[in-house]
């Protein structure tokens, strides 16, 4: 009688640690990264800006060299 209480309360303790051994689920996926930064009117903008700063070195240019 002795030896079957001890028997029980070594297999009860043991699925206890069966049941910690298990592993966790995995982590969720990782959500996909953000689009990249359209390129709306700021273009048109940096290109007018980057065409009237070359007209103006042209101008200093021409100006020093006359």
């Amino acid at each position: 009688m002795n030896n079957r209480k001890v028997v029980v309360l070594i297999l009860f303790l043991s699925m206890g640690f069966a049941s910690v051994a298990q592993g966790a689920t995995p982590p969720p996926p990782m959500p996909p990264p953000p689009p990249g930064l359209p390129i709306d009117g700021g273009a048109i903008l940096l290109f007018a800006l980057a065409l009237s700063f070359g007209i103006y070195k042209a101008y200093k240019i021409s100006k020093k060299t006359a």
